[in-house]
């Protein structure tokens, strides 16, 4: 697409989305490497206000909301080159008949992953403090803790458990360097050293959990791994130890997840659970060993800019010629978020 006749783009996505992720600095911006239209913002690749701009569409600018991209897709947009995404994964986004026709496809995900690298990090060090214990401790009694009582606490050497190595987990990865972490990894397409390079020790995922006081998951959510801590392996985990999760709630077995807190003789830090909300009458509400929190580890409310920012610098390259910068290939999908 040279830059002589700028690439012809469609927003689709909740328009909700759009003020955030575009404010009107950056909408200039996007708008010097596109024709688009601000005002349309299409929900529904059937509708008729819609048919004209996706007929010339190039490159559609997608985010939240997007409906599934499929065969519909195609014939309502007949010209559609790329799909650029502002948000995370597109695993569910884009439907085969994009993928079998060459449309190229980016995704905003490294963009994603620092808040939730950040969010981690803050939990892991929150968790070394067992701050969530003390505060809850300290709301029953009023009470200071005593030096015994905190005998046990404190980040230095504490072990932290990384399971996979991805966007998130290399990002939490590099955001420990700073600290006196012992740090394990465990991923299956990570060999002894590249981990080391990645500041860990690689472990077999059972020794991890062996080993570890605090374990943080940052793997994909694929059939492989759904359910990867079962019964079984929640059993390894050392009693007290805290389990953080900020990528999929499938990963976890939840209902041996719930009998191992309800005992209380695990920790857990849940920002995504299955199923997601939990029921009303669900323990974990209401446990004093469990943080649990809304999804909130992602891009929210000014995070969401940055991921604007690279749809943008995607779409520039576009226009100049040059290829995406944060291209997602199909063969990738089966082992990635």
């Amino acid at each position: 697409m040279p830059s002589a006749q700028l690439p012809r783009a469609v927003f689709a996505m909740d328009p909700v989305h759009l003020p955030l992720l575009f404010p009107a600095p950056l909408l200039a911006r996007l708008r010097r490497a596109a024709d688009i239209d601000p005002a349309l913002v299409v929900r529904d690749f059937a509708d008729p206000a819609a048919a004209t701009a996706l007929a010339g569409a190039e490159v559609l600018i997608t985010g939240w909301g997007c409906p599934r991209l499929g065969a519909d897709t195609l014939a309502a947009a007949p010209r559609l080159r790329s799909v650029l995404h502002a948000a995370g994964t597109v695993r569910s986004l884009v439907g085969e008949p994009l993928w079998k026709h060459g449309i190229t496809v980016s995704s905003a995900v490294v963009g994603n992953a620092l808040p939730v690298a950040e969010y981690t990090l803050a939990m892991v060090l929150l968790a070394g403090k067992d701050a969530f214990t003390h505060r809850e401790r300290f709301r029953r009694t009023h009470v200071p803790p005593s030096a015994g009582e905190t005998a046990h606490i404190g980040n230095v050497g504490r072990r932290v458990g990384v399971i996979g190595a991805s966007r998130v987990g290399r990002r939490l990865l590099e955001l420990m360097r700073p600290y006196e972490f012992e740090v394990l990894l465990h991923d299956p397409y990570v060999d002894p050293s590249e981990a080391a390079e990645l500041g860990a020790l690689a472990l077999p995922l059972e020794e991890l959990l062996r080993c570890s006081d605090i374990v943080s998951l940052h793997a994909p959510d694929i059939p492989e791994t759904r359910h990867m801590l079962d019964r079984d392996r929640l059993a390894l985990v050392r009693d007290g130890g805290v389990l953080i999760n900020t990528s999929r709630g499938a990963l976890i077995d939840h209902a041996a997840l719930t009998d191992e807190l309800v005992s209380g003789r695990l920790h857990a830090i849940l920002d995504v659970t299955e199923p997601e909300p939990l029921p009303a009458d669900s323990p974990l509400y209401r446990l004093p060993n469990v943080f649990l929190t809304p999804h909130i580890a992602g891009s929210l409310g000014n995070e969401l800019e940055r991921l604007g920012r690279i749809v943008v610098g995607e779409l520039e390259r576009l226009a100049d010629g040059l290829p995406l910068a944060h291209e997602v290939r199909h063969a990738d999908l089966a082992r990635v978020a």
